[in-house]
């Protein structure tokens, strides 16, 4: 269990923030969320989700977007935060071909606004949504933190890995300690409406065909939401600190002379599309039908997470297989909505 302290979460009413923030809450430990509660995928989701963080007591609200400085401002300003979890962005690897301009106010001008607000305010620890995106072009397997990951394939992925350096200015400007997690392919209950599995079931529930990009041959190491906040939650009070063995002649991207760190946090098991689509239709006792389509613009092949480094730091590995975590999924599917 971490120590009582109060602890600002952005992204409260998305999925991760959510599971996280709830997680917080019944451990006792305070937390103010906010969220802006925007329409890039459905409210009414993000505001249920808000519905049952609002019932705990130590829990309190701040509607604001991330790149409304006065706002931030004064939300550091008003409160003494002890630790800061910043999972606000605009998400999604495909929109960001369609509405880039919202992923700079977000994740550039907004991850600025929190970092100076932990600068100000002397956070004792940022813990930040990098993504497993910023791997982008590399190829070779597993994707460690250890490797150079200059090759972003999309604007999601350029924001991500400008979050790493931003953050590592920071540390290494005002001794702020922070840590980077590049989260892959999570899924779960509560969550994103824009992501394989809940497409995916909602297609097949209704009969429509789901879309398979680059005709199944994909791979993702898909995470389950309980394993995510598991990691996280442990990292909370685990304060990086200065890598004394750091060299400039050899710069190790996962470290740094400043309290910085940078995580994978994954199923370190990538599954084949088609095989996550199986389980599915187990799962639903209903076939997909299917509909094959070339690999889209900004997307990667595979993902495959090497977590070895988290698991020296925190002693943690993700253990929910898909079977298990598909099946959790589809129940709360087929109870939020009410589908037979």
């Amino acid at each position: 269990m971490i120590k009582p302290q109060t602890i600002l979460l952005t992204g409260c009413a998305g999925f991760i923030g959510f599971h996280l923030s709830r997680r917080l809450l019944e451990e006792g430990c305070p937390v103010v969320g906010l969220d802006n509660l925007n329409s890039y995928y459905d409210v009414k989701l993000k505001k249920d989700r808000l519905k049952i963080l609002l019932e705990y007591k130590p829990f309190s609200f701040v509607k604001a977007s991330l790149e409304d400085r006065q706002s931030i401002a004064a939300l550091f300003k008003a409160n003494a935060f002890s630790k800061v979890i910043h999972l606000a962005a605009q998400a999604g690897v495909r929109y960001s071909l369609e509405n880039p301009h919202a992923y700079a106010d977000s994740n550039l001008t907004g991850f600025l606004n929190i970092l100076e607000g932990c600068r100000n305010q002397r956070v004792e620890h940022l813990i930040f949504a990098s993504s497993s995106s910023v791997y982008g072009a590399n190829t070779r397997k597993p994707f460690s933190v250890h490797h150079n990951v200059d090759h972003p394939v999309s604007l999601y992925a350029a924001t991500k890995k400008a979050n790493e350096l931003m953050a590592h200015t920071y540390s290494h400007l005002y001794g702020l300690p922070v840590t980077g997690l590049r989260f892959f392919t999570v899924y779960g209950p509560w969550g994103r409406p824009d992501m394989a599995l809940f497409k995916f079931t909602r297609a097949i529930l209704e009969g429509k065909p789901v879309k398979i990009f680059n005709y199944g041959q994909m791979k993702r190491d898909f995470t389950y939401i309980d394993d995510i906040v598991e990691g996280v939650y442990r990292l909370i009070d685990r304060i990086p600190e200065p890598n004394q063995a750091w060299d400039g002649d050899a710069p190790d991207p996962a470290s740094s002379y400043a309290p910085y760190r940078i995580y994978n946090i994954g199923n370190n098991k990538p599954e084949d599309l088609m095989h996550f689509l199986a389980v599915l239709e187990k799962a639903l006792g209903k076939k997909a039908i299917k509909e094959f389509l070339p690999l889209q613009p900004g997307d990667v092949v595979e993902t495959y997470a090497d977590i070895v480094d988290l698991y020296q730091a925190i002693g943690f590995k993700p253990v929910t297989p898909i079977e298990v975590g598909i099946e959790k999924f589809v129940k709360w599917y087929r109870d939020y909505y009410g589908v037979v």
